[in-house]
Formats: C-alpha cells, structure tokens, sequence
C-alpha cells in the first residue's frame, strides 16, 4: 500500500472532552484553509522510538468515492509496533503512516458518497489507512459508522480488541449461559473485551494474569469489568484448580490465548473433553506445545483467529452489524473502553515508551 499524504492542523489540548468540542465545530469551518498534516511515519523497519519520527505531509486529493476524516484519537496496539519492526504478516509500502486503529470525523466527501456526511464519526474497515495522523483520506468503504453517543475512548478501540474478543466467543463454541471460558492475557485489550462480552452473554470467565507488584489493584480493576475467577499463572498450576472446577465452576469449552509457550499448555489442560482452544496472539514469543493426550484422550480442537482475515473474508456489511451490536452493549453499560492513558499526539515518544514497558496494562492512546 503506497502511503496516503494528508494535511491538516495540530491542535494542543489538555483534555479529550475540549478536543471533541473543537472538533464538532472545526469541521465545518474551513478545509480549504488547511495548508498541513503532521503525521507519525517511518522510512525504515526497527524499534518504533528509533524509526518513527513526526514529519508534515501534503495533502491529498479527494476522489469522488472518498472521505476526508480529521482523527480524533488513535491508539498503539501490539500489532501496530510489530507492524512498524516489520514481523507483522501485513507491511505496507515504506515510507508509512503507523497505526491502524482509531476513530475521526469526517470533514468531507466526494461528489458519490452517499452513506457517511461531514460531521459522522468513523472507523477504519481495515488494517493499513495509518491512523497516527491529524487527517487522512479514503474510500468511503474503507470505513465504518459508529455513533457519536459513544464514549471517545470506547470509538477509538472498537475496531480490533473488542472484535477480537467478540468473534472468538461466538464463532468456535456453541456457548449458552452458565458455561465457562478460560483466558490468559486476561488483562490485554482482548481480555479486558472477552470479560465484559461474555458477562453479557450469561458465561463465567476464569481469567489468568501475570504476578505483579500492583497485582491486587489489577485484580480489582479486572473484576469490576465483571471477570468472576482471577488467577495468576504460577496459581493455574496449583491443585486448587481442582477443587475450583469440582465446586465452583465448569470445565470450560473455550480457552483463549493471546501468549503461547506454557501458558497455552497449562490452559489447554483444563479444558474439559472436546473444547476448543483458540489462539489470537503470542505474546511469549513462543510456539503452542499440544499434549498428545489433549488430541487423543480429550479431543480437543485447537483453532486460531485473525481479525484482520475475519474482515477481509466477512464484507463490510456484516463487520457494520458487528460494530452496531458492540456499541449497542456500549450504550447499555456493558462494555466499556480498555484501562487507557491518553496522550497528546506530540507527547508520542512518551506513549510509545510506555506501550513497551513490561507490566503496564494501560493502553495509550494518541489524542490529536
């Protein structure tokens, strides 16, 4: 994907509160008066606080089937820094805008958009359009509706954890309420998303966490979202777990892992006989070791998940009806934004330092 210039103006703000209100009102004002984008590229793979540098860029033109969308907020995923040191299985053309997640508003549209109108807030459909921007440009099915009666910070991060999440408890296990689902990296986007989605759906979830100095505030944090059990991982190898699944809660049919190594094998293990375990992501860096006896004796069906792929096989229409039923769970109280820090979109090395820092849950994200 060659990179989308774009342009706009940089605005200071202290809160994201002032900055939608700036926004509501600037879109209308005057487009033509903008002479610059700043935007957050990189002209090479590496370490993002090495490669990616903040430069200005020009602006595009806009097609009659396009939109111009000044961001609003963005955040930093693990995926978008793999995408940056070049291990993400998608890299697009270099030089390159980061980021693929996000929410904006539109500013404009061409002579054929019909669906979306200046002043509509948006989300990107598909991985790619650089959301590390003051503004960009692309065709109107390149993004996706979401209302404005939702929180900023929830619009900025419903295009990919949540998602995640969502798909995984509905497309690989029939599940009906009472069941159970076990996950590690319960304190991730996606398990922070998985908690919240399946309180909705009637499950219990048995959540694994790493032991941390802060581990009680996390455990905390992890059971006002509405996690039931929250175990740490040196716990899930205890004989305890027994007891647990004898007294308190089922065997689940439904394991996610987004770390890999032994935390898979160990949550694998407690699965109960023909239960899927389903991998999204690796955090450890290392490979999903499969107990012989979990494929002959218990059957157990290992499966793995990208969202991206989801999107791109699924169609537009059916990733809208996804997006409506999140956000209709977000104007229900159900679902609510990861734990965020925000971070002004010049403040950016501070972010991306903090997205790489061991044991903070805290996910940053970039308010333009």
């Amino acid at each position: 994907m060659a990179l989308r210039r774009v342009w706009g103006l940089t605005r200071g703000v202290e809160t994201w509160e002032f900055l939608s209100w700036l926004r509501c009102r600037a879109f209308a004002s005057s487009a033509a008066a903008r002479e610059r984008c700043e935007a957050l590229v990189y002209h090479k793979h590496g370490e993002p606080l090495r490669v990616i540098q903040l430069e200005t860029l020009e602006p595009p033109q806009l097609g009659d089937s396009d939109i111009r969308v000044q961001m609003l907020a963005a955040p930093i995923n693990p995926s978008d820094m793999n995408m940056v040191q070049g291990t993400y299985p998608i890299l697009p053309d270099l030089p390159a805008v980061g980021g693929n997640e996000g929410v904006g508003q539109v500013l404009a549209v061409g002579s054929k958009v019909t669906n979306l109108k200046p002043g509509d807030w948006v989300i990107p459909s598909d991985t790619g359009l650089g959301t590390w921007r003051i503004e960009a440009v692309g065709n109107m099915n390149g993004f996706v509706k979401v209302p404005q009666s939702i929180p900023l910070l929830c619009a900025a991060t419903l295009g990919v954890n949540p998602c995640t999440a969502y798909r995984m408890l509905y497309d690989f296990e029939t599940l009906k309420p009472g069941d159970s689902v076990i996950q590690n990296a319960a304190n991730s986007g996606v398990g922070q998303a998985a908690i919240q989605i399946a309180k909705a759906m009637g499950l219990k979830t048995i959540n694994i966490i790493r032991d941390r100095p802060d581990l009680q505030q996390l455990v905390d944090s992890l059971k006002s979202m509405g996690a039931d059990y929250v175990i740490t991982e040196e716990a899930l190898r205890k004989l305890e777990m027994k007891e647990l699944f004898k007294q308190k809660v089922p065997r689940p049919r439904l394991a996610l892992n987004g770390v890999g190594g032994k935390s898979a094998t160990e949550i694998m293990r407690h699965l109960k006989k023909g239960g899927t375990i389903v991998t999204y992501g690796g955090m450890a860096k290392q490979p999903v070791t499969v107990p012989v006896s979990a494929l002959i004796f218990k059957d157990i069906k290992i499966r793995g998940f990208w969202v991206t792929q989801w999107k791109r096989h699924h169609g537009h229409d059916l990733l809208q009806e996804m997006i409506c039923e999140l956000c209709d769970l977000i104007q229900a109280g159900k679902l609510r934004a990861p734990v965020c820090t925000k971070v002004k979109f010049q403040d950016y090395q501070t972010a991306l330092k903090a997205a790489t820092t061991p044991f903070i849950s805290s996910k940053q994200i970039l308010i333009m």
